[in-house]
Order: structure tokens, then C-alpha cells, then sequence
């Protein structure tokens, strides 16, 4: 089997191969599994008990049993011990047997040493296939009489949930097949950010993005990513996006009741399309910038066992929907429609609206989507102030000075054209590519800029020559640094740009400014128990040793020296209890004057507060100048970015020393190491 890498610091990829019946260690498997989200679901103790009782209750009998999407097998074991199965039994007939299609190979692997241990080896099949390559007479000997799966991402039907029901039950089913889930059904609540969380883009109106327009104009920086009549010339991805509401219930206001949107059937074919229209009525005044949504497992058929996503403040399980308006004297009719694979949300008040912005039909033709973080920073003012003054200092004293712009900015494409009437820019625009290139042609007269002053890198050339350049060197290498499609990644692999910088190395004047000048990892020591325990070591699961999967999955917790907690991208904000335990320290930094090269860095930290360390957030300060004057942070007080979470193999109990306690860690020394050939950065810690 090939397995897809990605190299972050060139942006590349390559496969992989993995041998199907090669006992491959464990150590080339942690990259594969260890990002996953398995860990997470496996520690889910609410979700394994509810699964648990529905499948108890369900398969009563010798029966043929499908799992699809199998993953470690859980559900696979408790489906053959439901039917009273044992390792002893010679030979299982179709009558009496559980078939584990799982796609993946590393986890297909995985799977066969969880069973091995279970000692379940013999009586669940596996098959390292997708279920929509399933036939009947070929893999498995006759259609199933139950499905179990647990296929569902947060906004249920990411996985794709539906195509593979209807392939199951066209296909791998019999006819009125019990399944777990039984049914699932999704919620919603209206709901406005109090502090802001939201208003930078709309889930509601994706034409309009009310506020990076508003924003703009506040800013006075004369920079329009979105000019008037051009409102849908940039949007936010058109998909739901996962977050952890819980976190944030203080800053919500909520302005309606929970109300149903759709309900799906897994016990009979689900449709591919679906629509449905509510009239909503408000509970309080304010303007909606988002709905919450969440879905609730039905597990059983009499509907007795639920497992939900909902935030706390739900009382689950809801069984009707209750009619809503959104502000007093104004009903609004909320329309949502699902795909196959995704769901879209749109909100429609039946009192005209005027809007004394007109819109640029032409414009519509076009759209360029971002990420609702990139939104959210291109919205920003002291963002926005920064990189505006550091660009305005650089270009300072140029004349027809050659700009490159390394990464997917059309910001500071913008803003450099914007600022100089005689640079000529030439943006690589690595991921946006042909759309990166349309947008800044539709844009360039709003924004008062000759396109014929911005070339964009042809599609394809892995790096610039004197040639692309017409003989000039570069005087200006800039970038945010931002990557499109890195949104998921660790701070540092935005180093991508001094790997960028090295290569054009030979194409830049002796006196080339390079923003940003260079880049800190910073660091804090951090109590985030609910990171911890998403990660932590497993060892039973409703009865089912998985203490094997460990460290495969990369979990944190008894693992055998010297194994470490991973290292993983997260939103800090968002999850749960976070409490620094230290100031923040400086780790290493990286000088982007010079060619990429390997770095070092070692720091005592002192503890400020009492508590458990459960590991260090670190993350990337990016200062655009040599002055060192201005400073993009991107650390857990800034929500626009995500930081790296490093978990300790165990929690630490730590304080200061003036505390008087002599069984708290007083310190720990921090060590790091970068390594340029492949974007890893390894950190370890002693705590004394």
C-alpha cells in the first residue's frame, strides 16, 4: 500500500510504501496514527458505554455482523462477544461471525494486534478494504444482518456517512437490517459572539462578510480584500467547522431554543440530498453571527441509549424542535440543505434588508475561499497596522524595487503594489495558485494598482532563476508567513519560508530585506487537563485490552522510557481548563537572514504557579523587522492561530520555591532541537 507524506517545509509530497504483510515497527508507524483522532474517540468513555449497551442489546444471536470503518476493532469484539464467541471456536459460519472492513493498512495492523491480545483473532474477520469494494460471494459470503460503524465526523456526515450506507444497504445488507446507531439527528442554536469570536465572518451570509468589509474601512490602510460590489469575491470555506463550544460558553449569547434540523435513518437508505426550511423566533435581541449544531445518537431501536455532541448547556436528549424568531418585531427563515457528504446553512429575514453597497454581478463569477482564521486576521487591525508599517519602513528609499512574495499572501501583494508605484511583485502563491492569480486581477483597479506591476510564478517551476527575474535581483522577500492548506499544521512548519528563502538564496541582492526577519519559538509551561486526558494511555475499554495501540496512537501516559507525549496543533483556547504555570521563555530562534540551517536551544524554566504541568504550549513570534520592533505573535492569547502542544509522558506536580513545599518541581530545563531536513522539531524537558 502507498501511503500520501507530506514534507512541510517544501510543501511536497511523496508516497510511501507500506508492506501489507511486513511486520513494520512501531516507530515508522507514530508519524502515520499518532495525529489521528483515534486516541480521542477511544478515550471517549461516555461514547464506548453507550456502543457498549446498544450492541449488547442488539445482537442477541448468532448473526453476521458488519463494522464498517473498523479501526482498532472495538466495536468489532463487542459485537463477537455479544454473540458469545470465543477464541475455542473451531470455525465460524456465516450465521455466526463479525466482518472488520477498515481501509486504512496502519490501522488494519494495529487492528489484528488488538484482537491477538483479545484473544479475538479467529473470530473476526478482516478486511484491509474501503466497504464500497465489497462484494458479496467474493469477500464476505452473504449479506449482513447487522451494521455497526462509527463513521461520523463532528458535523456527521464528513466521513461520508451517506454514500456508505446506501452502498451498504444496496449491497452488504439484508432487507430492514438492525443497525448501531439506530438513527442520528442534528440540532442547532442561534447564537452571537459576545467578544467578537465569530464576527469576522458570516456562517449565514458567506456573500457578504459584513465585517472584513467594515473592518476594512476602519483600518484606513486604503487595502480592500473585499472591494464594494465585489462582496462574494471572498468567502469562508462553505462548511460547518469544528470547535469546541464549551470553552467558550461565557463569551456566547444564545438567541433561541435548540431546534431539530435533520434526522437520518441508518436502519434504512438514506437520501443523497436533503432540504429543509424553519421559521425561527428569537429569545433575546442581537444579531446572529453563527449557528451552534451538534447531532445526537440514537443507538438503540427503542430509544434508550443516546450518546451526543452537544455543548453542556443542552439537556440532552431533545426530541422535538420548538419554533424561533431572531429579534424582536423580525422572524427569519433559516434554510438548510445537506449533500452527500456536508452540510450548508443559510439565513433569510423576511424584512427587506437595504444594503447601500450595489453588487458587481461580474464579480460573482469569481470566488476565492479561505479558511475563517485567514478571514479573521485579514480583519484584524493591529494586524493589519503591523504588516502595513513594516512594509511601508522596508520599501522606504526604493526605487523600482523587485518584491517577491514567498508564500499565499494577497495581502502583502496587495499591500506592496498598493504602497509602491514602481516595485514590480512577483507572488509565488504556492497553494492558491491559478485562484490566488484571478483574485489579484479582479482587484487590482479597487485597490488603485496596475496589474501588469504583479506576475504571479507559472504553475508547475519549483524555484526563481535570473531569468524569471529579467536579470534583476530581489530586493524585497516577503510573506506573512502563510501556507494555504497548512491550516491543520504545527506553528513551525510555517518555516516553510526559510526553506523558500534558502532556495532563492542565489537571486537576492546583497542588500535584500527579507520580512520577517526572523522568527521565535516561544514557550509557557501549561495545566490543560482535558488535552491531557483526550491523549492519555489507554488500557481497557469495556473489557478490551488496548494497551497495545499506545504508542502506536501516540498517547501520553504509562508508556515505557524513554517514550514521550506527542507533540500536536491545537487551538488552545478552545480546549477546556488552560492555566500557564510559567512566564513566558524564548526557546530558539531563527535567523531568516541567513540560508536555513539546524538550531538549537536550551532554557531553565522557573514554575510562577502551583499545579500539573501536563506539558508546554509553543508556538512561533514572527518580527517583520531587523529593529526587531514589530512583533506578530501567534501564541494562546492570539485565537487566529493554532499553537503546538507538547504532553509530558506524565503530569508533573510543580510551584515555586517560595511556596515552602519540598515535593513540587521548582524548574524544569527545556531543550529543543530544529531540524531543517524535514521540519521536525524535537523538545525535551528535566524537571528538578
Amino acid at each position: 500500500m502507498f501511503q500520501l507524506k507530506l514534507d512541510p517545509l517544501t510543501g511536497n509530497s511523496e508516497w510511501v510504501v507500506i508492506e501489507e504483510n511486513e511486520d513494520v515497527p512501531e516507530s515508522s508507524q507514530e508519524p502515520l496514527l499518532a495525529t489521528t483522532s483515534y486516541l480521542d474517540m477511544l478515550n471517549d468513555s461516555y461514547r464506548n458505554r453507550a456502543y457498549r449497551l446498544a450492541i449488547d442489546k442488539m445482537v442477541t444471536k448468532s448473526c453476521h455482523v458488519l463494522d464498517i470503518g473498523a479501526g482498532t476493532g472495538l466495536l468489532s469484539m463487542m459485537a463477537a462477544r455479544a454473540m458469545g464467541s470465543s477464541d475455542s471456536t473451531t470455525s465460524l459460519n456465516t450465521k455466526g461471525m463479525v466482518t472488520a472492513c477498515e481501509s486504512y493498512l496502519p490501522m488494519v495492523k494495529l487492528m489484528k494486534k488488538v484482537l491477538h491480545v483479545n484473544g479475538m483473532g479467529r473470530n473476526i474477520k478482516v478486511i484491509n478494504k474501503r466497504s464500497d469494494e465489497l462484494e458479496v460471494g467474493v469477500d464476505i459470503d452473504s449479506r449482513a444482518d447487522i451494521l455497526v460503524s462509527e463513521i461520523l465526523d463532528s458535523e456527521l456526515l464528513g466521513e461520508g456517512l451517506i454514500p456508505t450506507l446506501q452502498h451498504a444497504h444496496d449491497r452488504l445488507l439484508v432487507e430492514n437490517p438492525l443497525t448501531v446507531p439506530y438513527r442520528a439527528t442534528t440540532y442547532g442554536q442561534f447564537n452571537l459572539s459576545i467578544r467578537g469570536l465569530l464576527a469576522t465572518w458570516s456562517l449565514f451570509n458567506s456573500e457578504k462578510l459584513h465585517d472584513l468589509y467594515n473592518n476594512e474601512a476602519k483600518a484606513l490602510d486604503g487595502i480592500h480584500l473585499v472591494p464594494a460590489g465585489m462582496d462574494s469575491i471572498l468567502h469562508v470555506k462553505s462548511q460547518q467547522y469544528a470547535m469546541h463550544c464549551d470553552a467558550i460558553t461565557k463569551e456566547i449569547k444564545l438567541l433561541s431554543e435548540p431546534f431539530k434540523i435533520f434526522e437520518f435513518d441508518f436502519w434504512k437508505r438514506p437520501d443523497s440530498h436533503g432540504e429543509t426550511e424553519l421559521q425561527i423566533k428569537s429569545t433575546d435581541d442581537g444579531r446572529v453571527h453563527a449557528v451552534v449544531s451538534w447531532w445526537v445518537l440514537q443507538l438503540d431501536r427503542e430509544g434508550t441509549i443516546f450518546y451526543s455532541t452537544a455543548p453542556r448547556w443542552i439537556s440532552l436528549p431533545i426530541h422535538k424542535s420548538k419554533g424561533m424568531s431572531i429579534c424582536k418585531g423580525e422572524e427569519l427563515l433559516f434554510h438548510a440543505l445537506h449533500t452527500e457528504t456536508s452540510v450548508s446553512y443559510e439565513l433569510k429575514s423576511q424584512i427587506p434588508i437595504t444594503d447601500e453597497r450595489q453588487h458587481n454581478l461580474n464579480a460573482k463569477d469569481f470566488q476565492l475561499a479561505l479558511p475563517p482564521e485567514r478571514i479573521a486576521i485579514y480583519g484584524d487591525g493591529e494586524w493589519r497596522l503591523s504588516m502595513v508599517m513594516a512594509m511601508r519602513n522596508a520599501l522606504q528609499g526604493r526605487v523600482q524595487p523587485l518584491c517577491v512574495v514567498a508564500d499565499d499572501s494577497v495581502f502583502l501583494t496587495i499591500c506592496v503594489a498598493r504602497l509602491s508605484k514602481t516595485a514590480h511583485v512577483l507572488s509565488l502563491l504556492p497553494g492558491l495558485g491559478d485562484k490566488g492569480a484571478q483574485y489579484l486581477r479582479t482587484v487590482a483597479d479597487p485597490n488603485c494598482f496596475s496589474i501588469d506591476r504583479v506576475e504571479i510564478l507559472q504553475k508547475g517551476k519549483k524555484c526563481l532563476t535570473m531569468d524569471d527575474t529579467q536579470q534583476k535581483k530581489v530586493d524585497l522577500l516577503i510573506g506573512e508567513p502563510y501556507y494555504f492548506g497548512n491550516d491543520g499544521m504545527l506553528p513551525w512548519q510555517n518555516l516553510r519560508f526559510w526553506k523558500e528563502r534558502s532556495k532563492l538564496d542565489p537571486v537576492l541582492s546583497k542588500e535584500v530585506i527579507i520580512m520577517p526577519f526572523k522568527g521565535i519559538l516561544k514557550a509557557c509551561a501549561i495545566f490543560c487537563p482535558d488535552i491531557w486526558n483526550s491523549r492519555r494511555s489507554l488500557s481497557k475499554i469495556e473489557g478490551f485490552d488496548h494497551a497495545v495501540v499506545n504508542t502506536s496512537l501516540g498517547a501520553c501516559g504509562d508508556l515505557p522510557a524513554p517514550k514521550d507525549g506527542p507533540c500536536l496543533p491545537f487551538f488552545t483556547w478552545q480546549c477546556g481548563e488552560i492555566k500557564k504555570l510559567s512566564n513566558v521563555f524564548t526557546v530558539m530562534e531563527f535567523d531568516f537572514s541567513k540560508p536555513i540551517s539546524p538550531c538549537q536551544g536550551k532554557v531553565q524554566v522557573e514554575f510562577t504557579e502551583p499545579g500539573l504541568c501536563h506539558g508546554f504550549a509553543l508556538w512561533i513570534d514572527w518580527v517583520l523587522d531587523s529593529e526587531n520592533s514589530i512583533v506578530i505573535s501567534t501564541g494562546p492569547d492570539k485565537r487566529y492561530w493554532k499553537q503546538g502542544v507538547k504532553l509530558m509522558a506524565k503530569p508533573v506536580a510543580v510551584g515555586f520555591e517560595e511556596s515552602g513545599r519540598t515535593d513540587l518541581c521548582s524548574s524544569t530545563l527545556v531543550e529543543a532541537s530544529f531540524d531543517p531536513s524535514n521540519g521536525e522539531l524535537n523538545v525535551q524537558h528535566t524537571f528538578s
